[in-house]
Parts: structure tokens; sequence; C-alpha cells
């Protein structure tokens, strides 16, 4: 019998949820995505070094000999990503996910100028804008960037996003793709509550199927791709939604497991659905989002976070660069 994977990327688009470049070969996903957090994680890794390091030197060469250390760092950070990706795109047949900037979730025109200048990097590498989704948080500013991008053709992954609010606007957006975080909708309520949820009765599961029924019953384009997941009960009751970001741990869980898989996210059922629709501008979503509680801490949070992996990483490759002892000169 086929394990569950298997079985899963015959209803369901498999993405590794990693900047771990030795388990995308394990796995060998049809796309990648990243965020700081995995890129930080994965730049501290012996076998990454040379990746850290060519950058590093690159970035001297371009800021020049009187730069700063932190100059030069910051320059490299900001290519850092970009040349995981180029590695990962290496291996893998579809799409990388590449983050803005979580500091600039707020800010519309920094957000679109550093999206393009991520474009512009993976262009330059030889590498078309189509295999390349850019992150931006679901903020309504990062939603609206994203808006302007697209019509670039530019295509975005709006993450972070927790509510329904978020998914309307991003669908009206006409963004590319979506990543709903189940497993931290799930924390947040196991913290509210102190109960614990299984299956169908997982809150994150739950806001996925929610999110994705809504999609397929109104038409829209905007995939959803299920995200941040804390165990396989939960990729199992989302088998059928368009696509699913795993960790490679549970890869590997989902290919040493056996049984049959049951679809349960289907777009027929979901267009015979009685569902209402909300009309979505800036008013709404405002209200939508402090209504809910869930996903106004988590979008905080979660932008927090990734902003604090950013400084760290930062702060990481300020100290390397005055480690790198070879002469710009002599490459």
């Amino acid at each position: 019998m086929a394990s569950l994977l298997e079985q899963l990327r015959g209803m369901t688009t498999v993405v590794s949820d990693t900047g771990d470049i030795n388990s995308i070969q394990q796995y060998k996903p049809q796309d990648s995505t990243t965020n700081p957090s995995l890129i930080a994680a994965a730049a501290g890794k012996p076998e990454y070094k040379s990746i850290v390091d060519d950058c590093l030197r690159q970035a001297r060469k371009e800021a020049g000999p009187s730069a700063s250390d932190k100059e030069v760092a910051h320059l490299a950070f900001n290519s850092l990503a970009v040349a995981f990706g180029i590695k990962i795109l290496q291996i893998i047949p579809g799409r990388v996910s590449t983050e803005v900037d979580a500091r600039l979730s707020y800010d519309i025109e920094k957000s679109i100028e550093t999206a393009r200048n991520i474009i512009a990097q993976y262009e330059k590498a030889g590498i078309s804008r189509e295999r390349v989704l850019i992150k931006l948080a679901s903020t309504w500013e990062g939603i609206k960037a994203a808006e302007i991008l697209e019509k670039e053709g530019i295509h975005c992954n709006m993450t972070l996003l927790f509510g329904l609010h978020q998914a309307i606007a991003s669908a009206e957006a006409k963004v590319t793709l979506i990543s709903p975080f189940v497993g931290r909708i799930l924390d947040w309520y196991k913290k509210d509550t102190g109960k614990d949820y299984v299956g169908a009765d997982d809150p994150g599961v739950q806001s996925v199927t929610e999110i994705y029924n809504y999609y397929k019953h109104f038409g829209y384009k905007t995939v959803v791709m299920g995200a941040s997941f804390r165990n396989t009960g939960e990729l199992i009751e989302l088998a059928g939604c368009d696509l699913l970001t795993i960790a490679p741990k549970l890869l590997g869980e989902l290919e040493a497991a056996q049984g049959t898989l049951v679809r349960k996210l289907d777009p027929e059922k979901a267009k015979a659905m009685k569902i209402e629709k909300i009309p979505m501008d800036k008013a709404t979503f405002d209200k939508m989002h402090a209504a809910d509680r869930m996903a106004s801490d988590k979008l905080k949070e979660g932008i927090d976070g990734f902003s604090k992996a950013l400084e760290e990483l930062e702060l990481s490759l300020e100290k390397r660069v005055s480690e790198i002892s070879e002469p710009v000169a002599a490459r």
C-alpha cells in the first residue's frame, strides 16, 4: 500500500517548509518555502557556510573597502534568502517562496521596493519570476502591496494569515497564494482554553477548511496552502487542500505511515455549500481583525518573532564579516 505521503501527493501539492537543502533533496517536494527563522537556522549550519560566506564576500565587494562590517552584513542579509532560494530551485521543479523583511509589514512602498529587489536578484541569476513567490505578512498594507506587485507579474504568498478577513482581502487583491497558519492557531486556542484538540476539532483545521470552502464556493483563483503544522493529524484532515507546506519531520512521519487517506477538502462540495459573501474594505478588515483576538495576537506575535530572527541573523552576519580573511581582489 502507498504511504500517506504518496497518497497525499495524489490530491494536494506538497511543499517543503524548510531552508535545509539536504531535507529538500531527501523528500523532493514540488515547491519549497522558507521564512526568516528557517533561513537563520540554516545559515548557522556548517554545511551552508560557503553560501553565507559567498554572500558576505560579494557584499563586501559591492559595499567597498570603506564600508563598516555592519553595512556589509546588512547588504549580505538582503541577498542571503535569495542565495538559499537559488540553491533550492536547483533541486525542486516548482517555485520557492522568499520573504520580504517582516519589519516592513506595515509599509506598502518599502515592501514593494524590497519585493522588486528580490525578483531582480533572481532574474539576474537567470531565474524567471514565475518560479518565485514573494512572501508578505497579511496586514492590510501587506495585502495592498501584493495587489500592486501581482499587476507587475510578481506573484505573492500571503503569510502570517490567521483569519477569514485576511483571506478574503487577499483573494480580492488577486494574490496568487495564501498560507494560513494551522499550528499557530491551535497553539493559541490550547493556551487560551486549556483544552487539547484533535482531528476535525482542531481550530486551525477548521479555519483552513472555512477559507478553502469560501474560496472554492465563490470561484476565487487564489489558492490555499496550509502551513505551520503541529502533527500529521492536521495534515490528514486537510487532505485535498490546494497545497500544504510541511516540515521535514512530518514529511518523514507521513512517508512511514500506512493506511487509506480520505480526501477531506473538495472544490465541488464547496460550490454546493450555502456561504454568505462578505464585502471587504479596510474598515471591515480592521473591524473583523479587532474582533478576532486570536488573529490579532498571532499576527503581532508572528511579525515580532520574524523581526527578531532577522535582527539576530544580521548580528550573526556582522560577526562573520571580520572572519572572512580572503581579500576580494584575490577572488
